[in-house]
């Protein structure tokens, strides 16, 4: 396991893209640092739907980890190298779970860092106000790269399949179909930052905090659970 975490890491750590990931990451910071500048601030309400909801949640986030773990098995399903590590003596969950880690080792620095500054400028460094949305971002994060990567080993078009995801469903769909959101990660991100920090998007309806966490937990299984079972019956060149 250890070996193919490393591999995978190497794999997905080129400078491009790390480039272009650190230029997303800022983007939130910047635009809390330029609100909390101007004498003209929108309420915080608007800050929480468009910048926390919207952007971070919703479109930051999600784009930085597609990047990420999307890559972990396309690329290798489209150079027609994952015959190689198939034939390994390795269970296909040992394959499967170094490759998720290493999506999140890559994607959680950048969406926590993100979401850490982006909180203390806005919140003035509120304790509990930066804890509530860096947890719900990492949540996020864990949940996203879990979906992608296995979006990842289904298509050789995930990106562009996480893109229209993203855009439509996360983007649009989750923003006014009421009953999308229950399937939406950006909800549930956003749900688990009201629990954590109730003053955070408190102009909505919202799961229990409990219900949030179980429901994350399952869709993380299964959704862990799909890649593995798609590793043991794809058919590999």
């Amino acid at each position: 396991m250890g070996t193919v975490y490393r591999l995978t890491l190497r794999q997905l750590t080129g400078r491009a893209r790390l480039a272009i990931l650190t230029v997303l990451a800022t983007l939130p910071v910047i635009v809390a640092a330029l609100m909390v500048a101007s004498p003209d601030a929108p309420p915080m309400t608007q800050f929480e739907t468009g910048i926390l909801g919207a952007m971070l949640s919703g479109s930051i986030a999600p784009l930085v980890v597609l990047a990420i773990a999307a890559a972990a098995f396309s690329n290798e399903v489209e150079d027609n190298t994952l015959a190689n590590l198939s034939l390994s003596p390795l269970p296909r969950w040992q394959i499967i779970v170094p490759k998720f880690l290493a999506a999140i080792t890559i994607a959680g620095p950048f969406i926590g860092a993100s979401a850490f500054a982006t909180s203390y400028i806005a919140f003035l460094g509120d304790p509990k106000a930066v804890f509530a949305v860096t947890v719900s971002a990492l949540a996020g994060v864990i949940l996203y790269a879990a979906a992608f990567l296995w979006l990842g080993l289904m298509t050789t078009y995930a990106i562009g399949i996480g893109l229209l995801y993203i855009v439509l469903w996360e983007g649009f769909f989750s923003g006014f179909v009421t009953g999308v959101r229950m399937l939406s990660i950006r909800h549930y991100a956003i749900s688990l930052m009201h629990g954590l920090d109730e003053r955070r998007f408190n102009f909505g309806t919202h799961p229990a905090l409990a219900t949030v966490v179980i429901i994350s937990i399952v869709a993380f299984s299964g959704l862990l659970y799909l890649s593995i079972r798609r590793l043991r019956t794809m058919d590999i060149p």
